[in-house]
């Protein structure tokens, strides 16, 4: 993708700066729909400033996407700390970008994302309201990765229902998690409640040993996560694992999870379709936590939201119904879904 042009398809791309706090981040608000977009914050190093940017953009725009299908009441945003969140993460880092967005006055509202826990999202509400997705004293249960995770776990649902027939239970099947961050460790709980046998896989050896003693997962070390036989490979850690290097390797039937933009390339829905296995779009499947947020703009009820993240099931039903009928593969659809709605609204 062409710099130029990704930051041409964004309303706003903030390039922020501290000397102070040694800060650099980045700020991309793809479409600031009803008055203001929301998005992840991620803290991560990537390998170049030009990837970062281009990551955090793609994200962006799938936010967008991700509330007019689902509709919610915000556009797409996304933010980037530059940094390893295990060495350069401090506490006047992190309240230097809760300034920068705060200068923002509400156009961007900040969620949690790869490298910033809870703790860090709470250290930056205490400077700025818009950072969203923070329990209150009377919203405890208003946890962001939990609800990313139980949409993802209704998204499998609905991914085996559409392959094996039958039903939609996770009784003696395989899936294969890589990433245990927050969302991927809460999946794996949950997954592991409901019966399935699970592998893992993780860049922080200690996130994989504590898979292991808690639901007896199968630890894997690099790239062996896509070479296992098993039903469901879900990635859940940074984007553009699926690729022409990687597709040729896995040995599953789904590809279902939290991770944002796990595409390096749109061509690669077509990679994985010719191999017959089924891809429940990003933006489609990792809906929850979005859904969540948007719920607790209204006034955390946790007894609303879920239903509500529940639809991803049907949500992803439909797009594989029409992805056959359409003889195209399911991201194509779930993103002519999303400009046929922004036609029709008037909005594209």
């Amino acid at each position: 993708m062409d710099i130029v042009d990704a930051i041409k398809g964004c309303e706003k791309v903030l390039f922020c700066s501290d000397p102070v706090s040694e800060l650099r981040a980045i700020i991309a608000i793809h479409r600031a729909r009803y008055g203001y977009a929301a998005g992840g914050c991620r803290m991560w190093a990537y390998p170049t400033w030009e990837i970062g940017l281009i990551d955090i953009l793609k994200l962006a725009k799938a936010r967008t996407d991700q509330s007019v299908l689902y509709g919610l009441p915000f556009g797409g945003g996304a933010s980037l700390i530059w940094g390893d969140p295990n060495k350069d993460k401090t506490k006047i880092k992190l309240t230097s970008f809760a300034n920068h967005v705060a200068l923002l006055g509400g156009a961007y509202y900040a969620a949690q994302d790869i490298g910033i826990d809870l703790s860090d999202m709470i250290e930056m509400r205490q400077v700025t309201p818009y950072i969203t997705g923070v329990p209150s004293e009377e919203d405890e249960g208003n946890d962001v990765a939990q609800a990313t995770a139980y949409g993802v776990f209704c998204g499998m649902r609905a991914c085996l229902d559409t392959v094996f027939g039958g039903g939609d239970t996770f009784l003696g099947r395989k899936v294969a998690i890589q990433g245990l961050g927050e969302v991927g460790y809460a999946l794996g709980v949950m997954l592991h409640k409901a019966g399935a046998r699970l592998f893992v896989s993780d860049s922080e050896p200690q996130r994989i040993a504590a898979a292991s003693r808690a639901f007896g997962a199968d630890p894997l070390l690099g790239h062996e996560i896509y070479r296992v036989d098993c039903d469901i490979f879900a990635p859940c850690g940074t984007g553009g694992v699926l690729n022409q290097r990687t597709i040729p390797k896995l040995s599953c039937h789904i590809v279902a999870g939290a991770a944002g933009n796990q595409l390096d390339d749109p061509k690669s829905a077509y990679s994985l379709a010719e191999r017959g296995i089924l891809y429940a779009p990003d933006f489609v499947v990792n809906a929850g936590g979005a859904i969540q947020i948007a719920n607790e703009r209204m006034a955390y009820i946790q007894g609303r939201a879920y239903p509500k993240i529940e639809d991803i099931y049907e949500k992803l039903q439909s797009v594989f119904s029409l992805a056959k009928e359409r003889s195209q593969p399911p991201a194509e659809v779930a993103s002519q879904i999303v400009e046929e709605m922004l036609i029709g609204k008037g909005d594209a």
